[in-house]
Formats: C-alpha cells, structure tokens, sequence
C-alpha cells in the first residue's frame, strides 16, 4: 500500500511537471535581447564619447601634485599593508604601524 502511495505521488508530481513545462517561453525571445543590457551599461558609464578629439589641456590639478599622486598610488601595490587589530574592524584607522604620507 505504501509503494502504491508513492508510485501516485510521484506520477502526480510528473504530471504536473510537463504540464507546467508547457507554460514555459521558449529561449529565442531571450536570445533577440543577448547582450543589450551590457551594452546599455557601457554607453551609461562613457560620460563624453567625443573625449579623445579634446586637446585641451586639463585643468583643476598641477604636474606636481599629480606627479605624487601618481607615485603614491603605484607605492600602494609595492609596500606591504600595515598589520591591523583584529578588533578593530569597522572602526576606522586601526592600523598598528604608522601610516606613511
């Protein structure tokens, strides 16, 4: 009597399985739109596609403070991280050695 309980069970369970695979849509919908949200994304993050035509100079920053920004940025991949508190997390500075300008 139990095997015959499962046998229903699982038939009924089949059953609605193809039943419901015909509701399904079929992919070439999906497929007409491949790629379109990457390429929304793209266009979104390029602020002036015209950007390389511009030979005006840039302005806002002089040679030398970019020059040490520059370095200092190529600095952080070379030097260790400092060791830092394990209790600290979330909390801010919490670094055991002092920071370099």
């Amino acid at each position: 009597m139990n095997k015959l309980k499962e046998l229903i069970r699982t038939a009924f369970c089949a059953g609605i399985t193809l039943t419901l695979a015909g509701c399904l849509t079929s992919t070439p919908q999906w497929d007409a739109h491949f790629g379109e949200t990457v390429q929304q994304i793209t266009t979104a993050q390029v602020l002036n596609p015209n950007a390389a035509n511009n030979t005006d100079p840039v302005s806002g920053i002089d040679g030398n403070a970019a020059t040490l920004n520059m370095f200092r940025y190529d600095k952080s991949f070379t030097q260790p991280l400092g060791i830092t508190s394990p209790y600290g997390v979330g909390l801010g500075s919490t670094s055991l050695t002092p920071s370099q300008p």
